[in-house]
């Protein structure tokens, strides 16, 4: 049971989270993508806006819906599209959860038309996105938090500590593929929690649902411990 005090923590909050795949186009007619469903994403924005936040929700392609009447979504198609609508809305933003599956790489160069199948072989020149988290993490000022996520083969936590230190994060969610039934095109997920005093926290396997509560009951702990109760009264 999520206790009215938690829910205080993030009432009227401003927040910014990212959901589902980029899309970067080779030509007018395919693209690079990956296999990110954006469940994660949009079962926090939910759960954040029940709590009484104010959630801007920048979404690549996904066949989901928002529901609540407190979140706006913002519609994305590439990595540099989904830059673009974050450096726009985090200025404004208290807490920035970035859960999308952004691109790596995009074409360098994108075909005005479509590609014919004349060659055996094709080459396709890519050049890398600019990283997000990174970029935000810069920008971030000292009222602001920032989660992020990592999705891992292996060497999962000292990855996600790296990833957690360079790009100026508050908390990392770590995704494992070596666990059954987490990481993309499931309904359930496993993770854990890394902040930025190294406390690391394993959850079991649950639904996404189930999940997102995990995340924000973790972050609204964290704005807790750093900021009076007495004279704290949300964002």
């Amino acid at each position: 049971m999520i206790s009215l005090e938690t829910n205080a923590q993030l009432a009227n909050c401003q927040v910014l989270i990212t959901a589902g795949p980029t899309q970067e186009a080779i030509d007018p007619v395919r693209y690079i993508s990956n296999q990110s469903t954006g469940k994660m994403g949009y079962a926090l924005a939910e759960e954040l806006a029940n709590r009484g936040a104010q959630v801007t929700l920048v979404s690549g392609p996904t066949q989901l819906k928002a529901t609540h009447p407190g979140i706006r979504v913002v519609a994305v198609r590439s990595a540099a599209d989904m830059y673009e609508a974050c450096c726009l809305y985090f200025p404004q933003s208290d807490i920035a959860i970035l859960s999308a599956a952004v691109a790596d790489y995009t074409p360098k160069l994108v075909a005005t038309r479509k590609i014919k199948k004349n060659e055996a072989e094709f080459t396709l020149e890519l050049v890398k996105t600019v990283d997000i988290a990174a970029a935000l993490g810069r920008q971030k000022q000292a009222h602001q938090y920032l989660v992020g996520f990592a999705l891992e083969t292996d060497h999962e936590i000292e990855n996600a500590l790296k990833k957690l230190n360079s790009k100026n994060l508050d908390l990392i969610v770590l995704n494992s593929l070596q666990h059954k039934g987490a990481g993309f095109g499931h309904d359930t997920n496993q993770i854990t929690i890394i902040d930025r005093r190294g406390i690391i926290e394993p959850f079991s396997l649950k639904s996404k649902r189930a999940v997102a509560i995990d995340i924000i009951d973790r972050l609204a702990g964290l704005l807790r411990e750093q900021q009076p109760t007495e004279v704290f009264v949300g964002c």
